[in-house]
């Protein structure tokens, strides 16, 4: 969560707008938008989306758990193997 909140703090500077224009584009506190750029686990899932809608980076939240390699693995493993169909004589 800290890498996450790291990198809406770099977003937000980028833009360069403060804690408070995003504060109140995402209808919460300055304080919020401050523990959301720690990385704070205390703050909603659903602050983090707003705080993202209002940086326009809404997107970004469709690239979470976009490739799966272990859950793909063992939906691979759950595939039965066809069996061949006996030779009619």
């Amino acid at each position: 969560m800290q890498i996450v909140g790291e990198q809406i703090k770099l977003a937000r500077l980028r833009r360069n707008l403060s804690i408070a224009q995003i504060a109140e584009r995402a209808t919460c506190s300055p304080l919020t938008i401050s523990r959301v750029e720690k990385g704070a686990a205390t703050v909603s899932m659903g602050i983090y989306l707003r705080v993202l809608y209002a940086l326009q980076l809404e997107e970004d939240v469709l690239l979470l758990a976009k490739e799966d390699p272990m859950g793909r693995a063992l939906q691979d493993l759950q595939l039965k193997q066809r069996e061949r169909a006996s030779k009619k004589e």
